[in-house]
């Protein structure tokens, strides 16, 4: 247990507060629009490459993403093509602009794994159409708990949007990774809002 106070964090890394969210029983969806144009399409074994390009438009390059930037094409490929991972892309046209990946392997529960819109997506209601997506998916399957994690390298909104849809935050820990643009799986422009120190 980290004592109370200022700690260092060694150069090169990055330091976030991570709050665990859950959802115990179905939230009743809120009310939003179909957004005209958007389609959510179920996207069956995924390829790596496409993959990784739209996680790093919808979290990469804003937001500091970089799990999934760190694994291996093969264990990435086990993760997305495992029958208990559901991987769905936000449409336009034949353009994705959006993911939601939905994780059943531990039983009785969904993780809320992957959730989020390109940047020109944001602000417009699109959010909550696909969280109502994302819930009723989620419940349709027999599961008693629904959950996600956010940390402070996300959107500021991020948070408040969770328990908005009806998430409940249960715990908070500090995690510490290399900071992924000294790595080069992200360019040094991304996540603009958090200081590179190397």
């Amino acid at each position: 247990m980290l004592p109370d106070g200022f700690h260092d964090v060694p150069p090169g890394k990055l330091a976030t507060v991570v709050t665990h969210l859950e959802m115990r029983a179905p939230a009743a969806p809120r009310p939003v629009p179909d957004p005209d144009s958007l389609r959510l399409a179920p996207v069956a074994r995924p390829d790596s490459a496409w993959y990784r390009d739209l996680f790093r438009r919808v979290g990469g390059e804003d937001w500091l993403w970089f799990s999934r930037l760190t694994l291996s094409d093969q264990a990435l490929t086990d993760i997305l093509h495992h029958p208990e991972v559901t991987v769905l892309a936000v449409m336009d046209g034949e353009t994705a602009c959006g993911l939601l990946e939905l994780d059943f392997r531990e039983a009785g529960a969904c993780e809320l794994a992957f959730f989020g819109l390109t940047r020109d997506r944001i602000g417009a209601g699109a959010g909550r159409w696909l969280m109502n997506h994302a819930i009723r998916l989620a419940w349709e399957r027999p599961i008693n708990r629904f959950h996600v994690h956010t940390c402070t390298l996300d959107s500021p909104a991020a948070l408040p949007f969770y328990i908005r849809s009806g998430f409940v935050p249960q715990r908070q820990q500090v995690e510490i990774a290399d900071d992924p643009r000294l790595t080069g799986k992200l360019p040094a422009s991304a996540g603009p809002h958090i200081p590179l120190l190397a």
